[in-house]
């Protein structure tokens, strides 16, 4: 039996998925194994994609997550 290798991209839209509207914080509790380094890149490769839509406050010092 093949294990189905996921991506951290999957994993971030998973969990976005689950949690609109979820912080970057919020994906790294759920997702502990990956570096915030990581996430951040991919995050930046699904916005650029149009995979994922990144949302500022209206204060800018809050960024939560959404899909399309």
């Amino acid at each position: 039996m093949l294990q189905q290798v996921t991506t951290i991209g999957d994993q971030i839209l998973e969990v976005v998925k689950a949690h609109p509207d979820c912080t970057v914080m919020d994906v790294a509790q759920q997702l502990p194994e990956l570096s915030l380094s990581d996430m951040f890149l991919e995050v930046s490769r699904l916005n650029y994609l149009g995979l994922l839509l990144l949302n500022k406050s209206s204060l800018g010092s809050t960024i939560t997550f959404r899909l399309p």
